[in-house]
């Protein structure tokens, strides 16, 4: 029975991933700042909460996370840990940078301190490659990143590829595109307009207010994405994916698909307001995932009209159950 250890298992990556991973027969353990106040709703969600031993660790105190290693031992890690919002990385650069670039680095370090014999996932992000000029992004194309969240993303992906080469770990970095579910917190944009949705449909009357609705993004669905994670790990050589779902819509696309699956005409209840466009932004965001297909044998089975009607009929139904 192989022993995994996911950072940052509260989240909605980390729920579904120790979900995956209980139903292939591993162990599970996992980590969160203060194990002991951690709501840890996810897993609670999932109705998986018992089968996981959570312990507590910060990635930026290195001996907090050379303890967990040391306890745990696992066969693989998947650090999925860290600041996980664009929009806060504006207000908080330093904490983002500190939680993402140095928790990774000390991460890489304890596990090569130990002589660990471990492999290890890591969570970067198609934040880091910025614009393309609407060109699909590959595992080849440059990065550009455009927030500091993304340069703190970018400074992760360069360690792990740095302690592959230099030290021959066994990491890889899984640039994943956006991903969402009903386990995504409300401050996240997909969540806040399906919640909006379901409420407006229920008669709460209100007005949505949206920033730039004209973005463009490829997004995709989180459970399916977990099990790619799972695959870079089970290749012979650890190598890089990009992965997503190949399709890319708009924002204002997205919201007119989620208030549709609910009778709703999005134009009816959604305004734009200025005052939340972001510093900076991304304003298309494009994948190539044949690699992951070639090599992972992953496709992704939902594209992102069908990511927006599923999480809006969710929320529906979460409402009529109350």
């Amino acid at each position: 029975m192989k022993q995994a250890l996911i950072f940052g298992v509260s989240g909605q990556d980390g729920a579904y991933l120790a979900q995956l991973l209980l139903q292939k027969g591993y162990r599970v353990a996992g980590t969160s700042r203060d194990a002991q106040m951690a709501s840890l709703a996810s897993l609670s969600a999932l109705g998986i909460r018992e089968q996981v031993e959570v312990h507590s660790v910060t990635l930026t105190d290195f001996r907090s996370v050379l303890t967990v290693l040391a306890k745990v031992k696992p066969d693989e890690i998947y650090h999925l840990a860290g600041q996980s919002s664009v929009g806060l990385s504006f207000d908080q650069p330093v904490e983002t940078f500190m939680s993402i670039g140095v928790g990774t680095l000390n991460l890489l370090e304890a596990v090569r301190f130990l002589g660990a014999p471990a492999r290890l996932y890591h969570a970067s992000s198609s934040d880091c490659f910025g614009d393309t000029g609407g060109e699909p992004a590959t595992e080849l194309t440059p990065f550009s990143p455009r927030s500091p969240y993304a340069v703190a993303k970018a400074a992760a992906h360069f360690e792990v590829a740095n302690y592959r080469e230099a030290y021959k770990l066994f990491a890889c970095n899984g640039i994943l595109f956006n991903h969402e579910s009903p386990l995504r917190p409300k401050r996240f944009v997909t969540r806040k307009i399906v919640a909006a949705a379901a409420r407006i449909a229920a008669g709460s009357g209100e007005t949505l207010l949206l920033g730039n609705i004209d973005v463009a993004r490829d997004w995709g669905n989180a459970r399916e994405y977990v099990e790619a994670m799972w695959l870079m790990l089970q290749q012979d050589v650890p190598e890089d994916f990009v992965i997503a779902t190949g399709q890319t819509i708009t924002l204002r696309q997205f919201v007119a698909e989620a208030f549709a699956a609910l009778g709703l005409d999005w134009q009816d209840h959604v305004q734009v307001d200025s005052t939340l466009f972001r510093p900076a932004d991304i304003a298309v965001s494009r994948a190539n995932p044949a690699k992951a297909a070639q090599a992972l044998g992953w496709k992704a089975t939902m594209g992102p009209a069908d990511v927006a009607r599923a999480m809006a009929v969710h929320e529906q139904q979460e409402i009529l159950q109350k």
